[in-house]
């Protein structure tokens, strides 16, 4: 007796953060930042100690345009990268 089963998966995924979109560029994180072409691994999100999440490439923006200390843009926390 044969048997044959089929099976259909289908899967997608969503970044765990608080918000849909980058405080920093207000593009959705399932998307990528206006830097890149393509969502994936080259613009990744962040998350602060304080839990805001944003993309990579905001976020290093916005700490280097910061002097003499960067704080979160969302909660103006002295930020640090989760560690």
């Amino acid at each position: 007796m044969n048997m044959v089963f089929r099976w259909h998966a289908i899967a997608s995924w969503t970044w765990d953060a608080q918000d849909d979109s980058c405080g920093i560029c207000r593009m959705a994180f399932d998307g990528c930042c206006p830097d890149c072409k393509l969502p994936g691994d080259d613009c990744p999100l962040i998350w602060g100690a304080c839990n805001h999440a944003f993309h990579l490439h905001c976020i290093l923006k916005w700490v280097n345009s910061q002097t003499p200390q960067a704080h979160c843009p969302m909660c103006r926390r002295e930020w640090q990268f989760k560690g």
